[in-house]
């Protein structure tokens, strides 16, 4: 298990392209988008060998084109959920036993698949399924992706070469096995990378996967699906099922070979999952592992001293890119009254220059939200901040689902720190500000901590060092990832882990060593090589 001896690559982050006019990265994802766009793709499920069909389907279409159809998929049984499980416990004595460079090999010629032959597609499919814009998908689809592949391979021969001290007669060693049953990875529409991660960092490590990603995100779901394939993910590692996502969960976790859920989703789905796990526990062959990373009310907590600029553009970016669709965008921001005017004006002069439309046309900042349901949700609330006394809507509030479900980037201004859009999770282009006394900053520091359940990801903004650690050491629980003088999105794998704590999550990390060592258990061994005849010690004398 020695990482020289095999001579494993080094994992560099993938190199994000710049997509610019008349350069052939743009031209290649245009070519694959318009290719894709103009096709109807038919989306089977994966178990074992087989592509199944059903015939029970649902369309899918793009968030910013909600009537073009792009595709449909087939819709999973209980009996299909049975024999996806039959299938992974199956084959997983066979992907238990390979040897971890193999294991390896697979996983990085999927990162190299991506980062060559199959770049345009994935992010041009994910421009169409997920409505992103290109830099949003390329971060996302291709170099979180690569990235994610390659760095798990590095972390996983740093984990294998931890290995305990020995002695002259005693070698001590420890062997990292796969859990023993199946894994289940519940996949989000907000990214690509993590709807292929989930499933691939137990994979990697030796474990056999029932994979549900979601409903909105099958279209790209299948370039990853079609990348596992050709970089040579055997039948039955990797399952693919679709559907109800209650009938399949139940399922899952009724079986006593479940060893553990990977998840990245809503709070409240995540609870349900964790007490249906807790009420089948006496069901179960092993403690199952219970790994996700759920919601967030990330913040922005700006000093007096903070730079306006930066402060607007990073707030911009934190909360509108890719329509605030991300667990780590701001939705919430604390300024100083001191600094109010100043970027109130900038943020309006900024905001009045972001387009909106389809992510074909690459000067759109934001799209379309992902459904008609998260719109409803977020216009419910807007409409709502519209009429209460202690709310304004300062910039943007308009809205059109008549082609596309798009949102106009949106900032509430509130005389209520607990005003409702300060408290709960909307996931969508909506930023409350609330505007503190520059007196009350370490009163305000304590208001960041206490307003929301959430603990996933915040910014602070300073050039104050004594407050900057003030800050650090008061919000220490606010936040699973803290960024200083940086907008609270964009966390890169091997630089940033990624996760969060309270009501965000486990917070076991994903981008390091932390997340892959919840998908083995490890065995000690120790082999005496002069074992002892006779019982008796020293102090027993004669």
């Amino acid at each position: 298990m020695l990482k020289g001896f095999f001579n494993v690559p080094k994992a560099v982050n993938e190199p994000v392209k710049s997509y610019a006019p008349n350069s052939p990265e743009k031209a290649a994802v245009l070519a694959a988008y318009k290719k894709m766009w103009n096709e109807t793709i038919d989306v089977p499920m994966y178990i074992g060998k087989e592509e199944i069909r059903t015939g029970n389907t649902k369309t899918m279409s793009a968030p910013h084109d909600h009537q073009h159809i792009v595709g449909t998929y087939h819709l999973a049984e209980k009996t299909h959920v049975d024999k996806a499980i039959s299938s992974a416990l199956e084959a997983r004595t066979t992907w238990a036993n390979l040897a971890w460079e193999q294991r390896a090999a697979i996983f990085l010629k999927a990162a190299e698949l991506i980062a060559g032959p199959y770049r345009a597609r994935i992010n041009a499919a994910t421009m169409i399924a997920q409505s992103k814009t290109i830099f949003q998908a390329e971060i996302d689809a291709a170099c979180e992706l690569i990235d994610f592949l390659r760095f798990n391979v590095e972390f996983m021969t740093q984990i294998y070469q931890d290995q305990p001290k020995s002695v002259s007669d005693v070698w001590n060693r420890v062997e990292y096995r796969p859990l023993e049953g199946f894994i289940y990875a519940i996949t989000p529409f907000n990214f690509t990378a993590i709807a292929a991660n989930l499933p691939a960092s137990a994979a990697l490590m030796g474990n056999t996967v029932v994979w549900k990603p979601s409903d909105s995100q099958v279209f790209s779901a299948k370039i990853i699906i079609d990348v596992f394939k050709e970089a040579g993910v055997p039948d039955g590692v990797i399952n693919v099922v679709f559907g109800d996502p209650v009938m399949i969960t139940d399922t899952v976790l009724a079986h006593p070979d479940f060893a553990g859920v990977h998840y990245t989703g809503s709070t409240f789905v995540f609870k349900e999952i964790w007490k249906k796990i807790g009420n089948n526990i006496h069901t179960y062959k092993t403690y199952p592992r219970i790994v996700g990373e759920t919601g967030g009310k990330d913040f922005v907590m700006v000093h007096p001293s903070a730079n306006v600029k930066q402060v607007v553009a990073n707030t911009i970016r934190g909360a509108f890119e890719f329509q605030g669709q991300k667990c780590s965008a701001a939705s919430r921001a604390y300024f100083p009254k001191s600094l109010w005017n100043n970027i109130k004006e900038e943020m309006g002069k900024e905001l009045a220059t972001i387009k909106m439309g389809s992510p074909e046309d690459f000067s759109n900042f934001v799209t379309a939200v992902i459904h008609e349901g998260s719109f409803n949700k977020l216009t419910s609330y807007i409409d709502q901040a519209k009429k209460d006394a202690d709310a304004e809507v300062i910039f943007g509030g308009n809205y059109d689902k008549s082609k596309g479900y798009f949102i106009e980037p949106t900032v509430i201004l509130t005389t209520n720190p607990k005003y409702a859009t300060m408290e709960t999770e909307l996931f969508g282009p909506v930023l409350t500000v609330y505007v503190y006394e520059d007196a009350n900053w370490s009163e305000s520091l304590k208001l960041v901590d206490q307003t929301s359940e959430y603990a996933l990801t915040g910014a602070i903004f300073s050039q104050d060092r004594y407050a900057i650690e003030e800050a650090t050491i008061a919000l220490q629980n606010s936040a699973g990832n803290f960024y200083i003088n940086d907008k609270p999105t964009g966390a890169v794998v091997g630089m940033q882990p990624f996760g969060g704590a309270r009501a965000s999550g486990t917070n076991d990390k994903a981008g390091s060593m932390q997340n892959l060592l919840r998908w083995v258990s490890p065995r000690t061994i120790k082999e005496t090589f002069v074992t002892p005849v006779d019982y008796r010690y020293p102090f027993l004398g004669e």
